[in-house]
């Protein structure tokens, strides 16, 4: 039986439209190689229906809730079709900015000091609790929605008066919250393919940290790969990296956001299951600088299910 491949894209989340854009690189790169592939939005089409239309794989680009977080992967497992990326347990693990942490804090793996904020207790707890654990970590801190990606609704404060007012603006975006303090240090992303390292990409930005408009829209962000880093940082960087992936349990291709602070350390930042695979994404820069073009980067992925 010959493949047909599902490109799922779009979706309901709030990346709906970065999702758009990978899907269709996706789907053009499977298409010129003459894979027999359809893209397939959510929204439009019923899910339970992909064996019926003989799908025989799925490429997962769906980015944030409803394609990152497990749910997804529930529906592929129960129609028994093979899909891209990593599995249920770990999409629905690294969905979940707090408990991810809290894994990779277990391992004595670095990560920055940070609590979880729920809506319920803010709206039934005492604000000075609040404000004297936010003031522990010290400022500037960052408010960022538990479970979103693109960086969407993340806020940096720098001010004691603008903590509640921000929370409140982020609570728009989730309602649970990660409430972790600011490092200050280069970031960098490093992608998974395989249960390979592929060449780290380093971050400058001009904006105060690397939000969706330095990630997406502005054209002074700038990417380095190779990074810069030394043959020893690099290595302390990949073994950090990969165990972070690994206890996790996650599968396929990913990135792992870095900062190396100001004290020559890396920081876990978090977990993406679903990179994006726009022109201005970040993981086919690295393939390309280690040798594979987009079109190989796709077949790749699609063939590590």
């Amino acid at each position: 039986m010959s493949e047909k491949i599902a490109v799922l894209f779009g979706g309901n989340s709030q990346e709906r439209e970065i999702s758009l854009k990978s899907g269709k690189n996706i789907l053009n790169a499977l298409l010129k190689v003459g894979i027999n592939a359809i893209g397939i939005d959510p929204i439009k089409f019923p899910l339970l229906y992909l064996k019926k239309y003989g799908f025989t794989k799925v490429f997962i680009s769906l980015h944030g809730k409803g394609g990152e977080d497990g749910t997804l992967q529930g529906i592929l497992e129960y129609l028994n079709i093979p899909y891209t990326g990593s599995g249920i347990l770990s999409s629905a693990i690294t969905m979940n900015k707090f408990i991810t942490k809290t894994i990779w804090k277990a391992h004595g793996l670095p990560v920055y000091p940070h609590f979880l904020l729920t809506k319920k207790n803010f709206i039934k707890s005492n604000y000075l609790k609040i404000k004297n654990k936010i003031l522990k970590l010290t400022l500037p801190i960052f408010i960022k929605p538990n479970c979103n990606g693109s960086s969407l609704g993340i806020f940096k404060v720098n001010h004691i008066d603008d903590i509640f007012n921000t929370i409140e603006k982020s609570f728009i975006y989730s309602n649970n919250l990660l409430i972790e303090k600011y490092i200050r240090g280069t970031e960098y992303t490093v992608g998974i393919l395989n249960k390979k390292i592929l060449p780290p990409i380093k971050i400058e930005y001009v904006n105060s940290f690397y939000n969706y408009q330095a990630k997406y829209y502005a054209n002074n962000t700038k990417y380095f790969c190779p990074s810069g880093l030394s043959k020893k940082k690099e290595k302390e960087l990949s073994n950090i990296v990969l165990y972070a992936w690994n206890v996790v349990k996650c599968t396929g291709w990913g990135r792992i956001d870095v900062i190396l602070d100001n004290n020559n350390n890396f920081q876990l930042l978090e977990i993406n299951t679903i990179p994006g695979m726009t022109s201005q994404s970040l993981y086919p820069i690295a393939a390309k600088t280690a040798g594979l073009s987009f079109y190989d980067l796709v077949i790749k992925i699609l063939n590590l299910t």
